[in-house]
């Protein structure tokens, strides 16, 4: 639904655009005095609610870890500048995804379009109603997707794709990309070894999980909101280079009282859900191979999307509860 695409704006970040195009109304600017009370109250005992630069230590070990954002904006060059040395002096740097992992679902894909495609049976077009196919292909095209490709995408993958803004999609097809793969740039430049924190399908399966009604009920509500998305989006930026990331994460929350005609209780439940698989496994899974990945290399850079960061289950409170020394870098 809405949140998994606003989530992944701002985590899985896979590889969406260029943002700096997109300019406008920040979704802060219309959020109510209320909202606004709410969100303070939500962000004022998160652990690690803002920075995005902190170091880990523990006896010998010591981990640089980065919240990053998978889009590219040029006000990411600085943040580049400030890391190139931290990189190039690391034994090792840790990613979501490595450039293998990189070529290995790309393989994937290619030897199983299904993944991304509808290969057998009814395509979008027969399995929504007119009005709803009309909106999707309406904004497929606004974003440079041809109808006839969008009818055969799975709907959990055109709902992510058309959760990116169309002003944001020429720069993304250009291939502009984000912090993560500047860190990879830097590291393969200083011969630096990359290692990933998780498998390469795991975001795959995450989404394919929901069964097929639901990301076609996912694909409907996201056609309610394209200006919500918008205001969103530059909300995201805003408040990620403002280093607020907490506060980031809980307007995606928050904003589902937005959506028309969608259940608050039932927003509530689908953001908890989406927290605890997408933010919160995926966290837990990831300490286990840093940790041991600190036995047998003492200077290790952790490059993670920015919302992993943050909270109780957020990868710094996980290192500090088993015995790291967090500090920001400012």
């Amino acid at each position: 639904m809405f949140l998994r695409s606003a989530a992944s704006v701002l985590f899985t970040l896979t590889a969406l655009p260029v943002a700096a195009a997109c300019v406008g109304e920040s979704y802060l600017d219309r959020m109510t005095p209320d909202q606004h009370a709410e969100l303070s109250a939500a962000v004022a005992h998160m652990p690690y609610a803002e920075g995005l630069t902190w170091t880990a230590t523990k006896e010998d070990a010591s981990i640089t870890v980065v919240g990053t954002m998978h889009i590219y904006d040029p006000r990411l060059e600085e943040l580049r500048a400030e890391l190139v040395d931290t990189v190039a002096s690391a034994d090792l740097v840790m990613l979501e995804a490595t450039p293998e992992e990189e070529a290995a679902l790309q393989n994937l894909i290619t030897t199983d379009p299904s993944r991304l495609f509808i290969v057998d049976g009814p395509t979008l077009p027969e399995l929504v109603d007119e009005e709803t196919w009309q909106l999707i292909s309406a904004a497929a095209s606004e974003r440079g997707i041809p109808s006839f490709m969008a009818a055969k995408m799975q709907p959990w993958y055109l709902s992510l794709t058309l959760a990116v803004p169309s002003c944001a999609m020429s720069d993304m097809m250009a291939g502009a990309r984000g912090l993560d793969h500047m860190i990879i740039q830097e590291a393969e430049a200083a011969g630096v070894p990359m290692q990933a924190v998780e498998p390469y399908t795991t975001l795959f399966d995450l989404f394919e999980d929901d069964s097929f009604d639901e990301q076609i009920d996912m694909l409907r509500v996201n056609m309610l909101v394209p200006d919500l998305q918008e205001q969103m989006f530059v909300a995201m930026l805003d408040r990620y280079f403002a280093e607020d990331i907490g506060r980031l994460w809980e307007m995606s929350r928050i904003a589902l009282s937005d959506v028309p005609d969608l259940d608050p209780a039932e927003a509530t439940a689908m953001f908890d859900e989406m927290e605890e698989s997408l933010l919160n496994t995926r966290n837990r899974n990831w300490i286990p191979v840093i940790a041991e990945a600190s036995e047998t290399h003492d200077d290790i850079v952790v490059a993670v999307g920015a919302g992993h960061l943050i909270g109780e289950s957020g990868v710094l409170q996980l290192l500090e509860n088993e015995g790291w020394a967090i500090t920001r870098i400012d």
